[in-house]
């Protein structure tokens, strides 16, 4: 049995919107997610990656294979295998056996006319009998892509930020979390009717705009008011190591223990 993909089969933008007919989701939903036989049968198809798939052959300037559930059909574009993306569905429409409107054959036609015009519009002509280059992801297609993962992130950001400081907040002590590229630590002191004390430590490299990400998540605590520390009181800090300092509102850190299930 082949290797699964972690992966599913992603839609571009325009077949989503323009062969699909589904209108464009929030970043919430990633693509790949998006509810459609078509979609789930292509998943299915190309979920091992040793697996013989059927290539449509009346194009020839790029490899793309066959996806097929009811009358619906697909072209799949595959990519390497550690590819983020690496299987899209770049074209899809409706099978009609013997007529005009068969997807196939409606797919050459398109991509032969369009071979012709990009051969008007350049001095150096093809010399394939197609061109499918307009199909092709993009750089919306990739945008989109890195707006879905930074939408991911926000949204754990905010629960785990949430979960850590209720958790320092309970025992005092410092909780922390794992990402992929970093890890996350949170302290929180408070004293009865005073001050209420928060630390985040984020250990890994990081660029400047993520550790503004993560600050400005922080409960009860004004964007402005974050210092960094340079050591702990117990050691210097580490080279891949940051530590900021704030205070939190006391009202926003009862809110925040009131909230704990």
């Amino acid at each position: 049995m082949g290797e699964l993909t972690l992966v599913p089969v992603r839609p571009t933008l325009r077949c989503l919107r323009d062969d699909l007919c589904l209108p464009i989701p929030t970043a919430k939903t990633p693509l790949d997610q998006v509810d459609h036989p078509l979609l789930r049968k292509a998943g299915e198809q190309f979920a091992a990656a040793d697996t013989p798939h059927e290539r449509i052959r009346a194009i020839d300037d790029i490899v793309l294979f066959k996806a097929k559930v009811g009358r619906w059909r697909g072209a799949v574009l595959t990519g390497e295998p550690d590819a983020e993306v690496r299987d899209w569905l770049v074209a899809a429409g409706t099978r009609e056996d013997g007529s005009g409107d068969d997807f196939y054959a409606a797919l050459h036609a398109q991509t032969r006319t369009a071979r012709q015009r990009y051969n008007a519009e350049h001095d150096k002509p093809l010399i394939t009998d197609t061109y499918s280059g307009h199909l092709l992801p993009g750089r919306d297609d990739f945008d989109r892509y890195l707006l879905e993962a930074g939408t991911r992130l926000a949204l754990r950001l905010n629960a785990e930020l949430q979960d850590l400081v209720r958790g320092s907040l309970r025992d005092g002590h410092e909780h922390a979390a794992d990402f992929s590229e970093f890890r996350l630590g949170v302290v929180v002191r408070a004293d009865d009717g005073h001050e209420t004390y928060v630390a985040i430590r984020i250990t890994g490299s990081v660029p400047a705009n993520l550790t503004a990400m993560i600050l400005s998540r922080v409960p009860g605590c004004a964007l402005d008011a974050w210092f960094p520390e340079y050591t702990l009181p117990e050691r210097d800090l580490l080279p891949a190591e940051q530590v900021w300092s704030n205070l939190m509102d006391p009202k926003a850190a009862s809110r925040l223990l009131d909230d704990m299930p």
